[in-house]
């Protein structure tokens, strides 16, 4: 990757317990031409990709609750977070594997995804760009229930809502995920489930 404004110095890995984190030391060229020295920490956990499903005959969405714990130390009492469905890619392009952790997540097995966009979800501390996803589902695609692996500790609960319940989840507070968020205002923007 060539970029006459940085120069990466030095990368020193902190951590890579779970993820890896870096400090990097690195020379950036400013708009006025100064060269300054600067050191951050980036967090690399590999990208992700994330999906909303709907149901344009029910007005239902499908997103899960599980315990987040950087909530938790940050004031989330309960440490619980309603979310879309996501995961990281892994060795998989983003579809597929959306599609995997959509079957291991909630259940249902969906082979026609759409993607709407890609985001970096905090690009002053974390290296992933999210894949957001949108697809239709049906109760005939529930193939099982959902929860997560055991193997990666996962504990997912699935929840079934009405589309207009989650934005009112949304705007009261109670959805705080912004991954959510981003898919719950593209799914109303694109009236995806208007009658």
């Amino acid at each position: 990757m060539e970029n006459n404004t940085i120069k990466i110095i030095q990368t020193q890995v902190l951590s890579d317990y779970w993820y890896t984190l870096h400090k990097v030391t690195y020379e950036y060229r400013t708009r006025n031409g100064e060269v300054k020295t600067h050191m951050r920490e980036a967090y690399d956990r590999g990208n992700g990709a994330v999906i909303l499903l709907y149901n344009t005959t029910s007005k239902k969405i499908i997103l899960t609750r599980q315990f987040r714990l950087p909530t938790y130390i940050n004031g989330n009492e309960s440490g619980m977070m309603i979310e879309a469905c996501a995961g990281l890619l892994d060795e998989n392009n983003p579809e597929d594997c959306i599609i995997k952790e959509t079957e291991e997540e909630t259940g249902y097995k969906i082979s026609k995804v759409k993607k709407v966009f890609e985001s970096y979800m905090s690009p002053g501390a974390v290296t992933e760009i999210l894949h957001f996803f949108i697809a239709e589902y049906t109760p005939e695609m529930k193939i099982g229930e959902g929860g997560g692996l055991a193997e990666e500790q996962e504990d997912i609960e699935v929840l079934e809502l009405d589309f207009d319940e989650a934005l009112a989840m949304m705007a009261s507070g109670e959805i705080k995920d912004a991954k959510t968020i981003l898919l719950l205002q593209y799914a109303q923007i694109h009236c995806l489930l208007l009658d």
